[in-house]
């Protein structure tokens, strides 16, 4: 019983990605056919159906995008800037903010409590709160309608903050104090120990906020305006109806950055995560 439970969440979760591969290798036929009733504005009706497997796979697809449209590859670019550069620049300004998370966890002071809870505050406020004072600043800076009105807001992030402060947590107490013993400063135990014993809260956070840069949707929507600054999470919306069998190949390269990351991140992320988990 519990392995066929299992079966049943992993094929849930597995069926996205089957759905886009098995797509991706349909003829555009085929796939018009199958879920031509759902997408698309047909006079026949009927319902979408789908087969587990293509009746004849063809690579064709993959080819004409690759080939013929160069409008993918310009937006897939575009969100690979969007999305490194905010990992670069969260990596410029990680060192202070992984000394405030350091700061957080090892030290008490006033107002500790009260610069916690507004991290936290940082952190859960949604978009749609912070669309308006952005779309401002943005346009005051002379940067809308430029990736750098995308990438700005996303290097500035509360979430490392706190999912930091929750690794360095998890550093033992007895180590700090032994370091400190042998004469070691503050800064020494924060960049000798702290740090290398942290390592999982900090990648964590990079893993996670790359995934969000490269699926970001409302940003780009808000702050791009001009097509030639597009990313991926935009075009698709413009191909889905010209042409399903471009869509579904668009669909699995898209895919691919971001499962390598995640599957190349996923010991630090899991890491991570439990520590937050069990510290919150």
């Amino acid at each position: 019983m519990p392995v066929l439970i299992l079966g049943l969440l992993a094929f849930t979760v597995l069926w996205p990605l089957w759905f886009t591969v098995d797509g991706a290798l349909m003829a555009s036929d085929e796939l018009t056919a199958a879920l031509g009733p759902a997408l698309l504005d047909t006079a026949d009706g009927g319902y979408a159906v789908w087969t587990i497997l293509p009746s004849w796979p063809t690579l064709q697809p993959l080819a004409e995008l690759l080939l013929d449209t160069p409008q993918f590859f310009s937006a897939f670019w575009n969100t690979c800037l969007l999305a490194f550069a905010q990992i670069a620049g969260q990596l410029v300004v990680a060192a202070p903010a992984s000394l405030t998370a350091y700061a957080l966890s090892r030290f008490e002071f006033r107002g500790k409590n009260f610069l916690t809870v507004l991290i936290m505050m940082l952190m859960v406020l949604p978009f749609q709160v912070l669309m308006v004072p952005n779309y401002l600043i943005a346009t005051r800076l002379g940067i809308y309608d430029t990736p750098l009105s995308v990438i700005l807001p996303g290097v500035f992030s509360a979430f490392p903050v706190f999912i930091m402060t929750r690794s360095f947590q998890d550093v033992p107490n007895e180590l700090l104090e032994a370091a400190k013993l042998d004469g070691a400063t503050a800064w020494q135990i924060f960049w000798k120990i702290g740090v290398p014993l942290g390592y999982a809260g900090i990648f964590a956070a990079l893993v996670l906020n790359f995934i969000e840069g490269w699926n970001a949707v409302e940003q780009p929507l808000l702050f791009l305006k001009s097509q030639s600054n597009w990313p991926l999470s935009m075009y698709m919306n413009d191909i889905v109806t010209d042409n399903l069998g471009i869509a579904m190949a668009a669909s699995l390269l898209s895919l691919i950055p971001a499962m390598l990351v995640f599957l190349y991140g996923q010991t630090y992320l899991e890491l991570g995560i439990q520590a937050g988990g069990i510290k919150a």
